[in-house]
């Protein structure tokens, strides 16, 4: 399998979207990307996650107790094709509302879609 480096570019979304592709994800399916933003006060969680919320963002705010130090965490889901120029906007944007309100853009993640192609054939029946 040869990497398209315009679709996967080498640096850490690259990388993630490439592995998610050779383990045998449909990158053309919509997946819940869920994107994370620590702050060390619950005030500016509280405030960030206000703000989030008049974008029509879907989130979820919980406080950290097993980081190295205290943290609360909002999780940001957000539905759609994950696609490398998609994901690098939205942690642009997630990275500037994180600094306008004191917190630390933490990075995205998602569960895996892998489908086996099954043919009825090859299902065994009793």
């Amino acid at each position: 399998m040869s990497r398209d480096y315009e679709q996967f570019p080498e640096d850490e979304n690259g990388e993630v979207l490439w592995q998610m592709h050779k383990d045998g994800d449909d990158l053309t399916e919509p997946h819940e990307i869920e994107f994370s933003i620590a702050f060390t006060t619950e005030e500016n969680a509280d405030r960030c996650a206000l703000h989030l919320l008049k974008e029509e963002q879907k989130i979820s705010l919980f406080q950290d107790e097993e980081s190295d130090r205290l943290e609360w965490v909002i999780t940001i889901y957000v539905y759609l094709e994950p696609c490398y120029e998609d994901i690098v906007d939205l942690e642009q944007w997630f990275t500037k509302i994180a600094s306008d309100f004191q917190g630390e853009y933490d990075g995205w993640g998602c569960m895996a879609y892998v489908y086996d192609d099954i043919d009825d054939e090859d299902i065994l029946t009793s």
